[in-house]
């Protein structure tokens, strides 16, 4: 499972890049109190949990539970 504080994310995108069953995806359609484009889970029940998005993410916004 992933939570992400989509009020720091900065939409820098890293963690689109290295999830390795892309679930995750900018939201064009939403922008966060800093005017970002936040990243949104497309598909929690296919997270494999291997915190690869929250390891690349230099703000820290994503934590990842089993």
């Amino acid at each position: 499972m992933i939570v992400i504080n989509e009020e720091l994310c900065k939409g820098c995108a890293l963690c689109v890049d290295a999830c390795p069953k892309k679930i995750l995806r900018l939201n064009e359609t939403k922008r966060n109190k800093g005017g970002f484009h936040p990243v949104e889970i497309i598909s929690q029940e296919e997270c494999i949990s291997c915190a690869l998005c929250a390891e690349v993410c230099p703000d820290v916004v994503i934590e990842v539970y089993k």
